[in-house]
């Protein structure tokens, strides 16, 4: 109940409030704040993958081949050598004793021009006559002196431990049948009467063809002036030698006394064995070569390497061949 007016309040006590009178207005309330939350940490760039190990050093390394590719690669490698030895043989042989023959040929002119040839055994590889088979279409091919595989690289070669054509006794001339130009290539179509012209510092010796042989069924000749040409039987496998007996049919010529041994290597069909260490030798530096040179085209760029490697890498390969050919039999 309301207090009389004038009368004061009781104290203690609280007064009623005036309905006339308004109340403050309370303060808004504020919104509470979100809580803080703590900062990404910053997002760190991805590592760079990691390169392999053929690809370091700026990457110009290549990767290493597969073992199985590296064995392809090797075989073709091997494949294309022996198919170079072949080309070699019969092909770019001929062309190396048609070059060696212009030159003995010009050697050759030129002594007998001066009255200066052999008339007995000289060194080995000089040129002692010339020989002429009009039937096989053989003329003038320079004979030099000697029968190893070396020399009958060059043309015919006489046997050494014979006397020359034209002179007393019985000559003997080798010479190939499948490599190297094949001078005796169709020897094996020769018949009897058939004429054997030779050219010696002496003169012009005639020969007529008397019988024909091989190693299996030797020629029996009793005839003492006569001049014997042998060959391979076969120019695939050789397997003995085919035999040419001709008679001489003009005057005969004074030969030396006394002729020189000869070795195994000079027999017919014999190959040169000591070839087959500079074989190894050459064979052992053309695998180095090809070695190195692969490694410096991974490691380099790879043309001026090729261009490097490539021609001392073909001068290996030729006196490879040179030494594998000699190894064959010589009337090969």
């Amino acid at each position: 109940m309301a207090a009389e007016p004038g009368v004061a309040a009781a104290p203690g006590s609280a007064p009623d409030p005036d309905p006339s009178v308004a109340s403050p207005a309370a303060p808004p309330v504020q919104p509470t704040a979100p809580p803080v939350q703590p900062a990404a940490p910053p997002v760190q760039p991805a590592a760079p993958p990691v390169q392999p190990a053929a690809a370091a050093g700026a990457g110009r390394q290549r990767a290493a081949l597969p073992a199985g590719q590296c064995v392809a690669v090797s075989l073709l490698l091997l494949a294309t050598l022996i198919l170079g030895f072949l080309g070699y043989l019969f092909g770019a042989s001929g062309i190396q004793e048609a070059g060696a023959q212009h030159r003995l040929y010009a050697t050759l002119a030129r002594e007998l021009g001066q009255e200066i040839g052999p008339l007995g055994p000289t060194r080995p590889g000089a040129p002692v006559a010339l020989i002429s088979i009009p039937a096989i279409g053989l003329r003038s091919v320079v004979v030099v002196e000697g029968t190893s595989a070396e020399e009958l690289t060059l043309g015919p070669g006489h046997l050494r431990s014979t006397p020359l054509p034209g002179q007393l006794g019985m000559s003997v001339i080798y010479g190939r049948r499948a490599t190297f130009g094949a001078p005796f290539g169709h020897l094996n179509e020769v018949a009897p009467g058939d004429k054997i012209t030779t050219i010696t510092q002496q003169g012009i010796s005639v020969y007529r063809v008397v019988a024909l042989g091989d190693s299996q069924h030797p020629v029996t000749d009793t005839t003492l002036n006569r001049l014997v040409l042998m060959t391979a039987n076969s120019p695939q496998v050789p397997a003995y030698y085919l035999e040419v007996d001709a008679d001489l049919v003009t005057k005969v010529n004074n030969g030396p006394v006394e002729l020189p041994d000869i070795g195994p290597a000079e027999q017919a069909l014999a190959g040169d064995s000591g070839a087959l260490v500079l074989t190894m030798v050459w064979g052992l530096a053309l695998a180095l070569v090809a070695v190195g040179g692969a490694a410096a085209a991974g490691r380099w760029s790879p043309w001026p390497v090729y261009l490097v490697v490539a021609p001392v890498a073909l001068a290996i390969t030729w006196n490879l061949y040179e030494n594998l050919a000699a190894l064959l039999p010589n009337l090969y």
